[in-house]
């Protein structure tokens, strides 16, 4: 069985170390390419853009792939996307494998949007020190509110975070631990987060620190995933590509 993997989150990653210990699985590991250095993987990969929906149903059949995995990050609703419609066309098995989202806690204060553009307007009119943590993507949306002072934090330096006239750049991967994300927010004098709700346990530290400071979270929203099979667990996964074998 030949599976075809859409990557770029650890979930990805253990499914595909997984995969990697069997003789009876086969598969590929697609990453978007946003990153420039991914971590290293135990199966073949491949990098960059199919070609929207009838480029990925193009390559999954020269492919001779047998099903599909989106394991990608929450917010890639473009590859979820062509990856549903590519799959229907080709009346491919699709399974959604994603890691669940925070839920509010008590003590949290968060502010929920539905997109990073919405995010700009609650920060205020009186100027602030705001922590954007939500990637290195959508910076220039802040650019229409430089009364305030940006702490951003991203992997890779990002694309156009020139545009924001007062911001200080720290580029790290994480996991974090709620003690360090705390002394940071404390020594930055940190008033407001900025985050996606990406889940996970990596990230999730910071959230636990604005939340033992008593600050603000704008929280935004994950979107829509397309109406397919999708679970948070490895073994389900792994079971869901069982019961989707060819029969011998």
């Amino acid at each position: 069985m030949r599976l075809l993997i859409l990557g770029g989150t650890a979930q990805a990653s253990a499914l595909a170390a997984r995969i990697a210990e069997r003789d009876d699985l086969s598969g590929v590991l697609s990453l978007a390419g946003r990153t420039q250095n991914p971590a290293a993987a135990r199966l073949p990969m491949r990098v960059g853009g199919f070609g929207g929906a009838e480029g990925l149903r193009a390559w999954i059949a020269a492919e001779r792939i047998d099903a599909v995995i989106d394991a990608t990050h929450p917010f890639a609703a473009q590859i979820s996307g062509n990856a549903a419609q590519a799959c229907e066309a080709a009346n491919m098995p699709l399974l959604i494998f994603t890691r669940p989202p925070w839920a509010r806690q008590d003590g949290d204060r968060w502010i929920e949007v539905d997109a990073i553009e919405q995010a700009v307007p609650t920060l205020g009119e009186a100027p602030r020190r705001v922590f954007l943590t939500h990637g290195r993507l959508q910076l220039a949306a802040f650019a229409s509110a430089p009364q305030h002072r940006y702490l951003v934090r991203a992997i890779e330096r990002p694309e156009g975070i020139e545009a924001l006239a007062r911001h200080r750049l720290i580029l790290a991967r994480g996991p974090f631990n709620r003690e360090d994300e705390a002394a940071l927010m404390r020594d930055e004098r940190i008033d407001i987060v900025v985050s996606k709700n990406s889940g996970g346990e990596a990230t999730y530290a910071k959230i636990e620190a604005a939340r033992s400071l008593g600050l603000t979270v704008v929280m935004v929203r994950r979107p829509a995933s397309p109406a397919v099979a999708q679970t948070h667990s490895l073994d389900f996964a792994l079971a869901w590509i069982e019961a989707h074998r060819a029969a011998p």
